[in-house]
């Protein structure tokens, strides 16, 4: 049987196209609507990301915004009155005044000096702890950071007592047993000097890590090949270490650069302003805000310019110190050097902490309040003062506003950071990126200058809350969204997120797999994160200058006014249960973190 097979002509051939297919109507209405609907799932999965967007614009951009319209305006919002005149030039001419000149000069020689000396004593004693056979290195380890329990304006508060030219402790001293000369702490080398104690702990704690996991291989090469000591450390550990030692060198310059209340207690009486200062007299005493904000426009770009020459000289070159084998970094044996080095680290802690506090106790505490001679400190000591201080309803409102601003901020900070890291490692939202990056725009930005924008910003909402703690606690968290950032990314990036993806397809909601799972697994790391943005809110003092009412003072204004006030012994009385605050907080959190560090050892 044969079958025979003829051509099908092309008008029998049914047409599949066009509106002759009865299966092409229906076909794209389900993939129109397919489309819609993963449009509507992937709409729904950036709602989380567009909220935080909307709260961090709020709480640094917005400022940033109003910064920028005051620094080209003619005016600057009020309350009642959102209005900022007309587009001008003339706010940026103050630079070229002699005023402006001069704070520009202040501020780079400062920032310069203070950036070296905090470079050199804290690099140095990350590497005697690191590196060396010096003895107590756990001694230099805690002496390396103990001096952040003490807030750089309590430190220069302490060295004014310390070392004032007409009856300066130290003066006292040398003029007692005979010594010649006269200290001045009122001075480019006093300000210089303080400032690089108070930063060496950031240098320490940025170079300290690098120093610990150098390769030793490096090292051993040129020992074999008859380096001497000097010259392995010049030509082989000093280099392997450039992008630590760069990005401390430009954290100190900048923090230099922007501090204020250093360069105001002790610039204001020799004279010497700096960019913060003259941007708070311009804003405070000459009713010139238009004005500061040109300067801190100023400010804040050679702030940007200095950190952007730092990732070029981190970026040109190729910095491998630890590699996939086993690392062991060579103690360097310091011979007859090693008490030496152990002598630096008790020199400095006594003149970074040992001093300063007891300044503080002899002149809160001492029975005399104005002294002569050095013997008059051991005249009595008496704690009148300093339980008349304390009962004082200003120090106990200023006390209560400060552990209530801290702790707000504290859980706000920890809350937003921990909700952008999240975002930004644990979803493919489009926006993390972004996210992060306005998240570590702070660091860019100095604080009295975000303090100002925050000030114009919220005064134009219609919301109540200037004169308000408020006020001050979103100030608080702006300007230490970085840390809080940084410190939540780091415990998140440790923690594989399998455990928590697993929840979700075992049919967990999001939302609880995160409550069970990620936030009890980072619960450590949360609570560090949360006790560090406490400390750094007790400490806070720029951000706040411009937004804090006499209802909201907090202890780090009240003690900057008593001395601007000449209230000396009510200063220190303040300034030793400020330090007493943040030294508990400082000390739980490194307890915090020696639990965390056990909690991950074998066996545990």
């Amino acid at each position: 049987m044969t079958s025979t097979l003829r051509p099908v002509e092309p008008e029998a051939i049914p047409t599949l196209t066009g509106t002759q297919n009865p299966l092409n109507r229906p076909h794209h209405k389900r993939s129109r609507g397919g489309r819609g609907l993963v449009r509507l799932k992937n709409l729904r999965r950036e709602i989380p990301s567009g909220i935080l967007g909307v709260l961090l614009f709020f709480l640094i951009i917005l400022p940033i915004i109003f910064i920028v319209i005051a620094a080209f305006s003619t005016a600057v919002p009020r309350p009642g009155n959102a209005e900022v005149g007309s587009f001008t030039w003339a706010n940026f001419g103050i630079l070229g005044t002699p005023e402006g000149i001069q704070s520009i000069i202040n501020s780079l020689i400062i920032g310069a000096g203070a950036g070296v000396l905090s470079l050199l004593i804290g690099a140095l004693l990350a590497f005697i702890a690191a590196r060396t056979d010096a003895p107590w290195k756990r001694f230099i380890y805690i002496t390396g950071i103990a001096p952040m329990f003490l807030p750089a304006l309590v430190g220069a508060l302490a060295w004014s007592i310390l070392a004032s030219p007409n009856a300066g402790h130290l003066n006292l001293f040398l003029e007692a047993i005979g010594i010649g000369g006269t200290l001045n702490i009122y001075s480019y080398g006093g300000i210089i000097f303080v400032l690089g104690l108070y930063y060496a702990p950031y240098a320490f704690m940025l170079t300290y890590s690098s120093f610990s996991m150098m390769n030793a291989d490096l090292e051993e090469a040129a020992s074999v090949h008859g380096a001497s000591l000097g010259r392995l450390f010049r030509t082989v550990t000093l280099p392997l270490s450039i992008p630590a030692l760069a990005g401390a060198a430009i954290l100190c310059f900048t923090l230099a650069m922007e501090n204020f209340p250093v360069n105001a207690i002790l610039g204001n009486p020799a004279g010497i302003e700096t960019l913060p200062t003259y941007i708070y007299r311009l804003m405070a005493g000459d009713a010139r805000p238009n004005a500061a904000a040109g300067i801190a426009i100023a400010l804040t770009v050679a702030v940007v310019a200095v950190t952007w020459l730092q990732q070029r000289v981190v970026n040109r070159k190729r910095f491998t110190t630890l590699t996939g084998k086993g690392n062991r970094p060579r103690t360097i044996p310091l011979r007859w050097l090693r008490w030496v080095a152990t002598g630096f680290a008790a020199v400095y802690f006594a003149l970074a902490v040992v001093l300063p506090v007891g300044a503080l106790v002899f002149t809160a505490m001492g029975e005399k309040t104005y002294i002569s001679r050095f013997g008059d400190l051991f005249g009595g000591f008496s704690a009148h003062r300093l339980i008349q201080a304390v009962g004082q309803a200003d120090f106990q409102q200023s006390t209560w506003n400060s552990i209530l601003m801290a702790l707000a901020a504290a859980v706000a900070g920890t809350l937003i950071a921990f909700m952008a890291s999240y975002v930004r490692f644990r979803t493919t939202s489009k926006a993390g990126q972004l996210l992060e990056q306005v998240s570590m725009l702070p660091l860019a930005i100095p604080q009295v200058v975000l303090g100002m924008g925050i000030l114009w910003g919220w005064l134009t909402l219609p919301l109540p809350v200037f004169g308000t703690l408020l006020l001050l606690v979103i100030a608080t968290v702006a300007v230490n969204m970085p840390q809080g950032y940084r410190s939540i990314s780091s415990s998140m990036l440790q923690m594989d997120g399998d455990l928590e993806h697993s929840a979700v397809m075992l049919g967990a909601g999001r939302l609880r797999a995160v409550r069970d799972i990620t936030i009890p697994l980072m619960r450590t790391g949360m609570v560090s994160t949360l006790l560090l943005l406490l400390m750094l809110g007790l400490r806070e003092m720029s951000a706040i200058l411009f937004v804090y009412t006499s209802d909201t003072r907090v202890l780090s204004i009240l003690v900057f006014h008593s001395f601007e006030n000449g209230s000396i012994s009510y200063s220190a009385a303040i300034s030793l249960v400020f330090v007493l605050l943040i030294a508990i907080v400082a000390i739980a959190t490194q307890v915090i973190g020696i639990r965390e560090k056990k909690f991950k050892e074998p066996g545990h």
